[in-house]
């Protein structure tokens, strides 16, 4: 974005918080997530902006697993409860909750809007409507103890998933000498949607497609897709405890960052708590690209935005919270102390970013062509999809069925969701 244009949102905003903070002061209730360092991130935010307004902000405590998140907003908005005036939505959730979300493309001017990632907006955006504000964007991440790769003498991360089973089995038989509670590669195994992201990432990097295409088309059950959910499924007491199949990113994260594990699949907020005083593992750790099935790299397009209830009584004060807070002012505060990774361009030049979140810029092409789950083709059915992948994937990682059972049920059981149509 352009320095002027940039100064124009940026005058435009201020004037929008000026003019909030003129009228009489009033009270928004902002449900925010609480995963690593984010409520704390999100109370500190709403707090700056009360204090430029002269409003409140109520922070709501939402669930920490997505899918019980999810469930709980759609109870509130089917009753047209005012209760919650900000939304935090997960990037897949636009197509299923679109009617419940003011439309930003007409309270928003046009240079906010086309200050964040292209794809992201249109992520957000359902029957031409912008449903949510980009607030940060996610793509999972390969993390590893540099100490250890060295100390068993390998220069750099693994490039494909055979190389991280190798390394992963030698650190860990070498570590558990002197500690027992050691193990080779941690992940988010719980049956939820955060073993659909890891899933994703196997089965593309495998060349197994995406499970439903752009057209709507039910792709899943191929040899390449089998092959990755059996190949995951090794990792099983081998390089991963039997415990991975109930972790979610936390469990994973607390794994790691207490010194017990080689490997970790996670999302970027992981970095700065894994640099934090009270990590065991500070200054050690190093940041790759996931490994490939042998059709490349392939990361799970995450990532949070904010939208505006219908429903909401104090829909002006709402539209300046989630305006300031997906705003390049606190996206970079968020950047710098939380490693979360912005949704504006001209952050990733930032050298006060790239100094705290080096990573941000070698891998700037992770983020940015990140594999997006199919909650487009599948629109407001992929609730349903998402979960009968994740029982699919939980089948074959706890020995149930193997890959090719597995995807064969999951195609018919996508084939049943889908109907006659999306």
């Amino acid at each position: 974005m352009r320095k002027s244009t940039r100064c124009l949102a940026a005058a435009t905003l201020a004037l929008t918080l000026a003019s909030a903070s003129q009228s009489q002061a009033v009270t928004v209730t902002m449900a925010c997530g609480t995963v690593g360092m984010e409520l704390q991130m999100c109370k500190d935010g709403a707090a700056r902006w009360a204090k430029k307004t002269g409003n409140t902000v109520n922070i709501f405590e939402s669930p920490n697993l997505t899918n019980d998140r999810l469930g709980l907003y759609k109870q509130q908005l089917a009753a047209k409860s005012s209760d919650i005036d900000v939304y935090q939505l997960d990037i897949v959730w636009p197509g299923q909750l679109a009617q419940h979300f003011v439309n930003l493309k007409t309270k928003v001017p046009a240079a906010e809007v086309n200050a964040h990632f292209k794809g992201i907006i249109a992520a957000n955006t359902v029957d031409n409507q912008l449903m949510a504000l980009p607030w940060f964007t996610d793509a999972g991440l390969l993390y590893y103890r540099t100490d250890l790769l060295a100390k068993y003498g390998y220069k750099s991360a693994p490039k494909t998933w055979a190389e991280l089973a190798t390394m992963a089995k030698k650190i860990q038989d070498g570590e558990q000498k002197t500690n027992k509670a050691f193990t080779g590669f941690v992940f988010q195994g719980k049956n939820y949607e955060g073993l659909v992201c890891d899933a994703m990432e196997w089965i593309v990097s495998h060349g197994g497609g995406t499970v439903v295409d752009a057209s709507g088309k039910v792709t899943i059950n191929n040899a390449k897709a089998a092959k990755a959910l059996d190949t995951a499924a090794s990792w099983i007491r081998t390089i991963s405890p039997a415990g991975v199949t109930t972790y979610g990113e936390e469990e994973a994260r607390g794994i790691f960052q207490a010194g017990n594990a080689a490997f970790m699949r996670n999302w970027p907020y992981a970095w700065a708590l894994g640099q934090g005083e009270d990590s065991k593992i500070k200054g050690k750790i190093g940041v790759a690209p996931l490994p490939s099935g042998g059709a490349g790299n392939a990361a799970t397009l995450g990532g949070w935005n904010l939208g505006v209830s219908k429903y909401s009584k104090n829909q002006d004060a709402a539209i300046s919270l989630v305006r300031y807070l997906t705003g390049p002012e606190e996206q970079k505060i968020r950047a710098i102390e939380g490693a979360y990774n912005p949704t504006i361009v001209s952050l990733y030049k930032d050298k006060d970013v790239l100094a705290k979140n080096p990573f941000f810029g070698s891998l700037y092409s992770v983020f940015t062509s990140a594999v997006a789950r199919p909650s487009g083709p599948t629109k407001t059915k992929y609730n349903q999809v998402s979960q009968a992948m994740a029982n699919a994937v939980t089948d074959v990682l706890t020995g149930k069925k193997k890959g090719q059972a597995a995807v064969a049920k999951l195609s018919a059981d996508i084939t049943r969701i889908k109907g006659r149509a999306w």
